[in-house]
């Protein structure tokens, strides 16, 4: 913790895996408000945010962008306070030297759910479009597609070690979209 107004810079924050030797997520971020800074296994940095809990927001960005996150780097904060936490991110960016390609056209792949529609098979797209289904058969598609991608998801986390529970929102499948609960 720092007093509100110190702005650490980015490169005199120390490493912290994504995931540990333990297959945890960053515990000591549990609950905690700060800005963060995610990066890809070769420390290249890939998004910069901020959040009242910055543990639960990893573990979304993990999910969402599961090549991209694999160091992070924190500042937190007593109090929430957006004007001083988009100050510190703003400063890494800049300290960064350019704009991490999750802050710019790829924020979406970052900052919002998985959208399954987006990466339906031919065969499920034309399953999903087959003018005889109605909605209800619809939704059974939609769900299955997200029960797919949710599985692989979690293939790759488990690959890496990972031994953190992760649970998505069952109501969000229905709507093709996946997002931790």
């Amino acid at each position: 913790m720092t007093s509100e107004t110190d702005i650490i810079p980015l490169a005199n924050l120390e490493y912290i895996p994504y995931i540990d030797d333990h297959g945890q997520f960053p515990e000591q971020l549990q609950g905690k408000i700060g800005v963060y800074a995610i990066f890809d296994q070769e420390k290249v940095l890939q998004f910069v945010g901020y959040s009242r809990d910055v543990y639960l927001s990893l573990k979304q960005h993990l999910v969402r962008q599961p090549q991209n996150c694999y160091w992070v780097k924190a500042q937190t904060i007593e109090r929430p306070n957006r004007t001083i936490l988009e100050n510190i991110e703003q400063n890494w960016i800049v300290e960064n030297g350019s704009v991490p390609a999750g802050n710019a056209d790829n924020k979406d792949k970052w900052t919002q759910p998985i959208d399954v529609k987006a990466v339906m098979t031919p065969e499920e797209q034309a399953n999903y479009n087959n003018p005889t289904n109605d909605e209800i058969m619809q939704t059974k598609i939609i769900k299955n597609v997200a029960r797919r991608v949710e599985g692989e998801i979690i293939a790759v986390l488990e690959l890496r070690g990972l031994q953190t529970e992760i649970r998505f929102n069952p109501k969000l499948k229905e709507n093709g979209l996946l997002d931790l609960k």
